[in-house]
């Protein structure tokens, strides 16, 4: 990038919400069903049809308000935006203009261990459109309109964010929240979650921002990051050679990692908006605002926050614990717990566990692993009943099997042994097979000690105590 520019970036997120019908009629709202099987007359837009709108999805977008801190119009009403393409059968869309369910508010996001925070503009519903299928084979394009009518909220940033890694993080962060509340499934892959990137420069120190181009329908979060560094990267070039920027519309192609344009960007006078007259003024009474907003849980920003802070955590750590929500509500069942270090928990939940988990395709859930057995699993670890190295065959078998981890100690005969007695057979038979590891060790070379010791624990099974192991190797190699 150029220094001498800064990069002006908002994103509008659109995000489609779980809801088992669409927003304004009984259809079930369902991704990847065949073709046109998933519409009817009302979200296919027939003539006389009347739109009901659905309450769920303004309870959804509430607690979305809630937890960007926004705030919330009791009294709101739905607006028509009026154009016209082939994957809206009605020619306009039914959304929000003047009045959004959700005004202003901010999230704060975590980038390279600074918080940074990002103004919201608005939150409101909308229905989607339907979705063009460019046939190749027989050179036309189809229509398929099941995703007419899915609900969704639009989340838009104020333009605040300054660099292409702020502006993936904060798309990450939206998506997280969206699943701890549970109001979408967040799959970018399959179009529950996109973004409309606009991304604008101007001189460094300049107050004055320049004129932005939108890059429509981005659909991943490593795709934002592509496309608002080449973007800017464009605009930058038009300028440094005395062009002019155009307000404009542009396509994103990540496989190509370019964009091309589309058309001129539009104002919202372009859209005619205009109250929606077969929807009534909606009022959410105040106890119901009220009592979405206690449904909120403590969010992923606040849980990395605290994990640093109470446990100790590195931000790294944290923040990947915190980012899935069953991985933090295993992690904060199994602290509770008290019986061993919460460290402990999430280096196992991050490493052994995860390496077991993306093996095998599965996710907590999947296995037999209770919080009460992976945090007695790690006390007898950190009481030494059983080694580090025996501790995972434990969890191969409490993975598999809801069983507490001292029988499965006691059926495998796991349990450490720390009796000097009877490890000094152990030390003797291992020293006695390696006559050169001793002489390397006599002539010097003392990182030779860790092969002897691993080859004691070897000898041991697994069970002998590397602690004690290790000083008794230390003495008998000075007798020698």
């Amino acid at each position: 990038m150029n220094e001498n520019f800064e990069i002006v970036i908002g994103l509008e997120v659109h995000a489609e919400l779980n809801t088992e019908s669409k927003i304004f009629c009984s259809c079930k709202n369902e991704f990847g069903a065949e073709p046109n099987t998933r519409c009817c007359p009302v979200c296919a837009g027939m003539p006389g049809t009347l739109p009901v709108l659905n309450q769920q999805v303004v309870e959804s977008a509430i607690k979305m308000g809630h937890a960007l801190h926004c705030e919330i119009n009791n009294v709101t009403k739905s607006d028509r935006k009026n154009y016209f393409y082939p994957d809206l059968p009605k020619a306009y869309q039914i959304s929000q203009f003047d009045v959004p369910l959700c005004g202003k508010g901010y999230l704060d996001i975590l980038v390279n261990g600074e918080v940074r925070r990002i103004g919201v503009t608005r939150i409101h519903i909308e229905e989607d459109a339907g979705k063009l299928i460019h046939d190749d084979q027989s050179g036309g394009t189809l229509a398929d309109y099941n995703r007419c009518g899915v609900p969704l909220i639009e989340i838009v940033s104020e333009p605040d964010l300054r660099s292409a890694d702020e502006a993936k993080a904060y798309m990450e962060s939206i998506a997280e929240i969206l699943l701890y509340l549970g109001i979408s499934e967040a799959k970018m892959e399959q179009g529950n979650m996109r973004a409309d990137v606009n991304v604008s420069v101007r001189p460094r120190g300049q107050a004055e921002y320049g004129t932005r181009a939108e890059m429509k329908n981005v659909n991943s979060f490593s795709a934002v990051h592509r496309a608002v560094l080449y973007e800017a990267n464009r605009q930058i070039e038009i300028l440094s050679k005395g062009g002019t920027v155009e307000q404009e519309t542009r396509r994103w192609d990540d496989v190509k990692g370019k964009s091309t344009l589309m058309r001129t960007k539009e104002d919202a006078q372009d859209y005619r908006y205009f109250p929606d007259p077969d929807l009534l003024t909606f009022v959410i009474p105040a106890e119901k605002v009220e009592e979405l907003k206690v449904a909120v849980p403590e969010l992923p920003l606040a849980k990395t926050q605290r994990y640093m802070q109470e446990f100790g955590l590195s931000e790294y750590d944290a923040t990947l614990l915190a980012g899935q929500k069953q991985r933090a509500t295993f992690f904060d069942a199994a602290a509770a717990y008290n019986l061993c270090e919460p460290k402990a928990i999430a280096n196992w939940l991050l490493g052994d566990i995860l390496k077991v988990l993306n093996d095998n395709k599965q996710e907590l859930e999947d296995t037999a692993l209770t919080p009460k057995n992976l945090a007695e699993m790690i006390e007898l670890i950190e009481k030494g009943t059983v080694s580090g190295t025996a501790g995972k065959k434990v969890l191969d078998t409490i993975l598999e099997k809801d069983i507490a981890p001292a029988e499965v100690v006691k059926q495998k005969g796991l349990a450490q042994i720390s009796d000097t007695s009877a490890l000094t057979a152990v030390v003797d038979t291992v020293l006695a097979k390696n006559p050169k590891a001793v002489e390397d060790y006599k002539g010097g070379k003392t990182n030779v000690l860790a092969f002897i010791i691993g080859q004691c624990m070897k000898e041991s099974r697994g069970q002998g105590n590397p602690a004690i192991l290790k000083e008794m190797v230390e003495k008998a190699l000075q007798k020698l």
